[in-house]
């Protein structure tokens, strides 16, 4: 079977973050290639060899391994194998919580209906085995021209995609703290406050800062548990603790974590009728 062409993801709306440059602008691309089959890692190896801008940092046979490699080596590219026994490549995947440096992800598989469905959602790059050289080199220069906060966001939608039981995944949000991105778990996040051109994330226990606007948010978080409340206040109706009514048109929604914001009746009723209020 001919390796597919990867379609093109579209670019988010307006980022609250400033676009950063490419992951590895004139420097060679570290990368990690995890499987457990070592007759392939020994043909990406050599692949990879030939292609130019790329430092190999080494190989893991298991998804245990390459989590210890990902967070010692910090690479810039991990070649994943998706099918490998007590932690698949998808399992890897959403272990990868935080980190100040995370890579980009590349799903190399003889097929899997996974694979097939991060593709289709413009999510990430992957290769069918056995992997040619043309179509690796095309994965290495996406990988070169990819931003820092894009690779977090592509791996946030990767950690979305259902693990084959039947349960769907929280959706998962990129919050950014210094230097440091997390993926966040939509049902941990109380709250979206915009400060100006900030988003703001709020948790149990700490504020991050979100990678796309409020509007873009609330698109992406249609349909769940989350209703705007203010212009400039997206919350979490599982986190409400109580609503008191201020006046006739307005009302005070307080979340669990103590933290209060006033909303109009009109947006304060959406809430209530979530709640069965």
């Amino acid at each position: 079977m001919p390796p597919a062409h990867l379609k093109v993801m579209r670019r988010p709306a307006k980022s609250v973050l400033k676009v950063t440059e490419p992951l590895r602008s004139g420097i060679p691309l570290k990368t990690l290639i995890v499987d457990d089959e070592p007759i392939a890692r020994r043909v990406l190896r050599e692949e990879l060899e030939s292609i130019a801008g790329v430092e190999i940092i080494g190989e893991a046979d298991n998804g245990a391994v390459a989590l210890d490699k990902i967070a010692e080596y910090r690479p810039d590219l991990v070649l994943l194998d998706l099918q490998m026994p007590a932690m698949g490549g998808l399992d890897v995947v959403r272990s990868i919580r935080s980190g100040t440096h995370l890579p980009v992800i590349v799903i190399v598989t003889a097929y899997d209906k996974y694979a097939l469905q991060a593709f289709e959602a413009g999510a990430i790059d992957y290769l069918l085995k056995t992997v040619g050289q043309e179509r690796l080199a095309e994965a290495i220069e996406r990988a070169k021209r990819m931003s820092g906060r894009e690779a977090v966001e592509k791996l946030a939608q990767l950690q979305e995609i259902g693990d084959g039981r039947g349960a769907p995944l929280s959706r998962k949000i990129v919050g950014k703290v210094g230097e440091e991105y997390f993926l966040l778990s939509a049902d941990e996040i109380f709250a979206f406050q915009a400060d100006g051109d900030i988003v703001w994330i709020v948790t149990a226990k700490k504020k991050y800062m979100a990678t796309q606007t409020l509007k873009v948010l609330e698109q992406r978080l249609r349909n769940t548990s989350f209703r705007r409340i203010h212009r400039n206040s997206l919350v979490n109706v599982d986190h409400v603790r109580k609503m008191s009514a201020l006046s006739s048109q307005r009302w005070l929604i307080t979340m669990s974590n103590d933290q209060a914001s006033v909303a109009s009746k009109r947006q304060a009723r959406s809430v209530r009728q979530l709640l069965n209020w």
